[in-house]
């Protein structure tokens, strides 16, 4: 039945063809690594080439989740999400608005909002390191400047500081790229929608709120995506500027899995938490499709 037809079986290996490439670099390097990794989860091994591989099951999954150091991460990982979704979404969207406007300057301005990004996550976090320098940082002699120089604390040595001064640089920075994703849903939006609006006297605000944002669901739905598995797997900019420290106050779940990896060469422990780390990014990605956007029904 399936292949009955010569010419659809023809058809069903050209198409093919064309597919086995993708499927087989998916094969290579997505499946094959997360099969390999989860298998590298339930052994003890130090990562040393010729070393013994020895088989510990379930316990560097019941050593991880029940590690302090774990859950800290993970309270980090949480406080990039709250930045991102209360901080970062308004200020882009917020810059979405503002660049496909018909006011004058729009070119600068999506230039400058974009620069952050361009510049690169080790130089950001090095230039937000010198400028939250306690002793000769920018915010540190403006303070002394003002008559205030009880307040200056060493930002970056602080737990619980030094994690939120992270996610203020990093909600600087990414800004200008998911601005991006808000301004083509904004972009994409019907002139005749604003005609509409426009005639039933719905402007400014009102437009913004019933218009606009119904209107870029799908962009809220892919920023939201994007925010908690990059939230997740957060590290470049937490290292640039903390290494995750002081005594891994500042660490997110990215950060333990290279400490525990390759610094105390406990790689079962690490795959251990690369696997944790996949699951939950499925699950909150699943329900954010599946529960909090929710296609409506045609």
């Amino acid at each position: 039945m399936f292949f009955k037809s010569k010419v659809y079986r023809k058809s069903f290996l050209k198409s093919l063809l064309f597919v086995l490439p993708g499927v087989a670099l998916t094969v290579i390097f997505v499946i094959y690594p997360v099969i390999n990794t989860f298998w590298l989860s339930l052994n003890k091994w130090n990562g040393i080439g010729g070393a013994p591989v020895t088989w510990v099951g379930l316990e560097n999954y019941i050593k991880t989740l029940t590690s302090a150091k774990f859950w800290n991460s993970m309270l980090n990982a949480l406080y990039f999400t709250i930045g991102g979704f209360v901080v970062l979404m308004p200020i882009a969207f917020g810059l979405a608005l503002l660049v496909t406007s018909k006011m004058r300057g729009t070119k600068f301005f999506k230039a400058a909002y974009l620069m952050p990004v361009m510049l690169g996550t080790t130089a950001v976090g090095l230039m937000w390191t010198f400028l939250l320098n306690a002793d000769y940082g920018v915010l540190a002699q403006f303070l002394k400047f003002i008559g205030k120089p009880e307040w200056i604390i060493n930002w970056l040595a602080t737990p619980t500081v030094n994690i939120w001064c992270v996610v203020l640089v990093n909600e600087w920075m990414y800004a200008g790229y998911n601005m991006l994703i808000f301004a083509a849903g904004i972009v994409a939006i019907p002139d005749e929608v604003h005609d509409a609006a426009l005639l039933d006297g719905c402007t400014g605000l009102k437009k913004i709120i019933h218009i606009t944002v119904p209107l870029c669901k799908n962009m809220f739905m892919v920023f939201s995506v994007l925010c908690i598995t990059g939230c997740l797997k957060a590290f470049d900019i937490v290292w640039a500027m903390t290494n995750g420290g002081p005594m891994d106050s500042s660490a997110t779940p990215a950060i333990l899995l290279y400490t525990q990896g390759f610094q105390y060469k406990l790689m079962g422990r690490s795959g251990a938490i690369s696997i944790i780390l996949l699951v939950l990014g499925l699950v909150l990605s699943i329900l954010l499709n599946k529960v909090i956007f929710k296609q409506e029904d045609m």
